[in-house]
């Protein structure tokens, strides 16, 4: 029966019957129901999976795909010396608002367009006691009051209208930071007339100008001129501990003067000479031997044959009068 059942023919399957699977030598039977579930069961895992992978991919797709930050590319500077490119960025400065980003960008772009004047007007000014960089900062503000009040319309180049706003700031600066000790401004200007006129009268005299020539060419009075000479050494200092020219000569503070304690009593000296000329010959010689000799009132009153006792009251007497002879000529 074994053997016919096996020969027999299958009898075919309805629809939506599940397709038996063939046999496999060596292989166990394996029942219709157990191998659709784990067909489904796999079908399930693989889909699970591909849900994970899809969503990894659309993870790392959207970190990579986060678009940047366009930033607005820099204004290329047209040539300084094109002075038409230049008066164009001028007349859209002026059409664009207060305040707008694109106005602040223009604005800068114009600055950076000149800075080659500014360097070369501070140029100008250099080895004048004050470091360069610092001119180049003050002309630089300069430059942008320029910019900032600057009409194309006028028919006027920038640099003509700039030069002179650059250099005045620089001229400002040299005014009220430039001096060593501050100084009323009337005395400023002063001295830079007096720097004028002594160029120009030395040019035509051949010789440095007196100081009556320079009140005339001036107009003002000689005190005046003294006055603004005298001004002029407040501009710069000199230290003290420098060395007067070179590293191995004397600092210049060792060769001034110290004060000198005997010098108080050369007025008085000066002034007593007349005063003992008048006294008489006894008097004046008993003051000689007590303050000049250093000798003792019994050594006077020996010398001059006189008791001490007379000496004292000779000596208080006359240093008396010499006190009050002293005072009424004070």
């Amino acid at each position: 029966m074994k053997q016919a059942a096996r020969t027999a023919r299958p009898e075919p399957l309805g629809a939506g019957a599940p397709t038996p699977a063939p046999d496999i030598p060596g292989q166990q039977p394996v029942d219709a129901v157990e191998a659709v579930d784990a067909v489904e069961a796999v079908e399930t895992v693989d889909t699970v999976e591909t849900v994970d992978a899809v969503e990894t991919v659309e993870t790392v797709g959207t970190v990579r795909t986060v678009e940047p930050t366009v930033r607005p590319a820099r204004r290329v500077l047209p040539d300084p010396h094109d002075r038409s490119a230049a008066r164009d960025l001028f007349v859209e400065l002026r059409k664009l608002p207060d305040g707008s980003a694109e106005r602040a960008e223009l604005r800068d772009s114009l600055v950076r367009m000149h800075l080659p004047l500014v360097e070369h007007l501070a140029r100008r000014f250099r080895n004048r006691g004050e470091p360069l960089d610092d001119l180049t900062q003050v002309a630089t503000i300069g430059l942008i009051k320029s910019v900032d009040r600057f009409d194309p319309e006028r028919g006027v180049e920038f640099s003509t209208y700039a030069t002179p706003t650059v250099v005045g700031e620089i001229k400002r600066h040299f005014r009220d930071k430039g001096w060593a000790v501050r100084v009323p401004r009337r005395l400023q200007e002063l001295r830079l007339s007096l720097s004028t006129a002594t160029a120009e009268l030395s040019q035509q005299h051949g010789r440095a100008p007196t100081v009556h020539e320079l009140a005339q060419r001036l107009n003002i009075s000689e005190e005046d001129v003294l006055e603004g000479l005298e001004s002029a050494n407040a501009y710069s200092t000199l230290s003290l501990d420098v060395p007067d020219t070179d590293d191995e000569s004397p600092a210049v503070a060792d060769t001034l003067g110290a004060e000198d304690d005997a010098l108080e009593g050369v007025e008085y000296r000066e002034s007593l000479k007349p005063l003992l000329e008048q006294l008489p010959p006894r008097e004046k010689k008993i003051l000689l031997l007590r303050f000049f000799g250093n000798m003792t009132q019994s050594q006077i009153a020996q010398e001059v044959g006189i008791s001490q006792m007379h000496v004292s009251r000779l000596l208080a007497r006359t240093l008396a009068q010499l006190r009050e002879k002293l005072l009424v000529e004070e």
